[in-house]
């Protein structure tokens, strides 16, 4: 196998890419390489570059398509985008982005937790006799076990006690972990670590099973291009853990599964950074060999049609598709994190809550575009030579929920994307904190995922809204004018939920917005770009401030509202 070439990524960017793929310094890529994807009848051997010095370095195959590595001056990159996506042969070139591992916050080692939990016993009788099992807050949340000492919110987990009184999962199940690696030969992981049985079985340096790998007992190593993905790093190791550390076997911690088999595939180095190419490499390995979940906690680089379409080959497989939204404390909705916010229906974006049951300062966000919320601040779980310790990130919620569709799907078996998710998502435990920062507006719940256990949504009724007219119409100057901050308030006493209906706006994409602040103050939607007759998300109560902010540079159009629609209590007149 080739071997990719790698740096360490010491930034994390969620810069979208246009089709002519403009490079970004902050961004990061492998210097000097450009990876093309090339149109179905063609011949890498025929490719004409037309870029002084530039060289074919490796190209390799995959189930999206044949892609070729091209090596050049860095300083050429640029114009070498702009000439190779003008070849008639080449379907389109790309930086080869860099990746990273969601970097673990503020971590403690299993010394610092048993001290500061040294008097916490198990919470819960029939639970699991793995001795830190009292520690895993995120599966059984008692209110004060977090390894910190924080005080939490009792019952604020995965609801795994009650969920394993239905299943702990099965053997059969497989979910890729596509990270750092796993320590396949740790205790607690060993007896759950996927086995390729035709390689075991066959003969030292022979393919046995024709799959393209030779002896890939445990997985592939995409980092360093060899059959043993070792953990080097803990990262990887840490998300096997919460996903499938074996139960009741007198050792440490227990995962959301107890019975599964979970395949290491690495891609990012013992520094915990990776290429697009090694990305895209893993992606096809574990959708060839068939997994039923892909765990990625993972991100950065810009858009990248190749990662794109190697998840959308997974997606054609029937595979889910589980991705951290990143530790940025960002917006997903306005800057993209990628590989979460690839619009394919396989792709599940996780955000992390604490134990305090409230969205974790770093955790990044969209209500459109970030999935569901799970446990990822202070999480217990396995690292490499048999350690344990406590991480926090959204890399640690992935695998809750990743863990979670596991059981899932060892219940009920593949089914389609969109029904997964709708479970998934009215199924979740509502709270107030996930409402405006996720589409399901709330936390996953495995219990009420098995069994279809819906919570009652506190939520605007469908089809009973009622319009009214502005008195005073909000409007800007056209064009606005520099450093505006337009401010009006909006009252229709008695109503429960509001909802603003903006005629037209044209702002500086990124500069100039509209605010939607509910009676907290809190901003509940935020306008950019433009458009003509869009309602907003509603607004909780019956007051909406409306504040209109703009830079000191380009002056757009602007806006104009003149109604809102309005929606009353059951047993108001608009009811009857």
């Amino acid at each position: 196998m080739l071997k990719s070439v790698l740096t360490l990524s010491l930034a994390f960017s969620t810069v979208s890419f246009a089709k002519t793929y403009p490079m970004s310094e902050e961004i990061d890529r492998v210097p000097g390489e450009i990876i093309i994807k090339l149109k179905d009848a063609s011949d890498y051997n025929a490719l004409s570059l037309n870029i002084q010095n530039a060289t074919i370095e490796r190209s390799f195959k995959t189930i999206a398509g044949k892609f070729v590595i091209v090596k050049m001056e860095d300083s050429l990159v640029l114009s070498g985008l702009s000439i190779l996506n003008d070849n008639e042969n080449i379907e389109y070139a790309e930086p080869n982005y860099l990746y990273k591992i969601d970097d673990p916050i503020d971590p403690l080692s299993l010394d610092q937790i048993s001290e500061s939990l040294s008097e916490l016993t198990n919470p819960i009788a029939e639970t699991p006799n793995d001795p830190q099992f009292g520690k895993l807050w995120g599966l059984a949340n008692t209110g004060d076990n977090d390894p910190k000492g924080l005080t939490g919110v009792a019952g604020a987990d995965v609801n795994a006690l009650e969920a394993w009184s239905i299943t702990k999962g099965d053997r059969r199940i497989k979910i890729a972990i596509i990270d750092t690696g796993i320590d396949y030969n740790h205790p607690d992981l060993k007896n759950n670590i996927w086995v390729n049985q035709a390689e075991i079985d066959g003969l030292p340096g022979v393919d046995d099973d024709n799959n393209g790998y030779v002896d890939d007992i445990h997985g592939w190593d995409f980092a360093n291009g060899d059959n043993n993905p070792l953990d080097g790093h803990g990262h990887g190791t840490h998300c096997a853990g919460t996903i499938g550390a074996e139960h009741d076997n007198g050792e440490g911690v227990a995962g959301v599964m107890g019975e599964v088999q979970m395949m290491p595939v690495k891609f990012l180095t013992d520094s915990g950074s990776g290429s697009t190419e090694a990305a895209i490499k893993s992606i096809d390995y574990a959708t060839m060999m068939n997994v039923d979940i892909m765990s990625n906690s993972w991100g950065g680089g810009g858009f990248s049609q190749a990662l794109q379409d190697s998840i959308e080959a997974a997606s054609k497989k029937g595979i889910l598709f589980v991705a951290a939204a990143g530790n940025s404390t960002s917006n997903n909705d306005v800057r993209p994190h990628y590989p979460s916010n690839y619009n394919v229906p396989n792709v599940i974006a996780v955000a992390a809550h604490s134990i305090q049951d409230s969205l974790a300062s770093f955790s990044s966000y969209g209500k459109n575009t970030v999935h569901i919320a799970a446990p990822g601040k202070n999480i217990l779980s396995t690292v490499t030579n048999g350690n344990y310790a406590s991480y926090s990130g959204t890399s640690m919620a992935t695998p809750h929920v990743s863990g979670v569709l596991g059981l899932f799907v060892s219940k009920f078996g593949r089914l389609p994307f969109d029904q997964v998710k709708e479970v998934m998502q009215k199924t979740s435990v509502p709270v107030a904190t996930y409402k405006r920062k996720t589409i399901s507006g709330g936390r996953i719940n495995a219990y009420n995922m098995l069994t279809n256990t819906r919570p009652v949504r506190n939520e605007p009724r469908e089809n009973d809204w009622r319009e009214f007219a502005l008195d005073e119409v909000f409007e800007t100057p056209h064009p606005y004018e520099k450093n505006m901050d337009l401010r009006k308030t909006i009252h229709i006493p008695g109503a429960s939920y509001i909802k603003v209906v903006i005629d037209k706006y044209d702002f500086e994409p990124r500069y100039d917005y509209l605010n939607l602040i509910d009676k907290d103050g809190a901003i509940v939607e935020t306008i950019v770009g433009d458009g003509e007759g869009v309602v907003s998300e509603y607004i909780e109560g019956d007051t909406v401030m409306l504040q209109f902010k703009s830079d000191q540079s380009v002056m757009k159009w602007g806006a104009k509202i003149s109604k809102v629609l309005a929606q009353f209590p059951e047993d108001s007149v608009a009811k009857k």
